[in-house]
């Protein structure tokens, strides 16, 4: 056997820097390494400044593809051999850039439906997510394509949820914004959610299994995980094989 090249991870973040930062930290805990040798090759791309991806959805603002895009082509440039994106909303906009790119996008939606799925197959799951999110029907969407159901706030709870996020955003986070996404996911549990999904990228950091009584699924976590699988999948392959 010879040792290839792990695969080099592109994160196509900055939305928001934080949960930047947490994807990075669950990529290295999820990397089974004991050295910095045997941690993997990230390049990270976190330009804060790519425009509201609920805003350009839901109210006619700024369009993120066009740097969206330029990002995902710097990343390329750089050597990643895939990327990933730590902002669930921003996946209603990867599909017009996939396209244009020479290296995959792995979903983070995909990639948690198929988690939920094997793990409470046939199961309802409350999503907890922007008001983007929601809208565009992202998870509602991919849950049912693996035979899952799903439910959603209501107004007043979205409301919440939003407002936990943009404390999130400004660098609040502590009880208040927790709070405030617990209330919503209580709501959900009642409506039927025997699980529930934090699928804003800002969330994870407010809300932990241990506020909810159902299980807890992070995306962030998920996409950590699958990033680390296909950048190590191929690390061993036979002597002489080609890439």
């Amino acid at each position: 056997m010879k040792v290839e090249r792990q695969k080099v991870v592109g994160v196509l973040g900055g939305m928001g820097p934080l949960a930047t930062v947490d994807l990075y930290q669950k990529i290295i805990e999820e990397t089974p390494a004991t050295h910095d040798q045997e941690h993997l090759h990230v390049i990270i791309e976190s330009n804060p400044a790519v425009p509201d991806r609920s805003a350009a959805l839901l109210s006619g603002g700024e369009d993120p593809t066009p740097m969206l895009l330029s990002g995902a082509k710097r990343l390329a440039a750089a050597g990643a051999d895939f990327i990933v994106v730590p902002c669930n909303t921003a996946h209603a906009f990867l599909p017009r850039i996939a396209p244009e790119l020479d290296i995959p996008l792995i979903s983070m939606i995909d990639e948690t439906a198929k988690t939920v799925a094997a793990e409470l197959p046939g199961s309802v799951v409350g999503i907890l997510a922007t008001a983007g999110t929601i809208w565009t029907r992202l998870y509602q969407d991919a849950f049912e394509r693996v035979g899952l159901s799903s439910v959603v706030p209501d107004e007043a709870g979205q409301a919440r949820v939003m407002d936990a996020i943009a404390g999130v955003k400004a660098g609040r986070i502590g009880a208040e914004q927790t709070a405030l996404v617990q209330a919503t996911a209580a709501e959900l549990v009642a409506h039927g959610a025997e699980s529930l999904i934090v699928a804003c990228t800002e969330l994870p950091l407010i809300l932990m299994q241990q506020h909810v009584t159902v299980p807890l699924f992070d995306p962030t976590r998920i996409l950590a995980r699958s990033a680390v699988t296909t950048a190590l999948g191929s690390a061993l392959v036979p002597e002489g094989a080609g890439r």
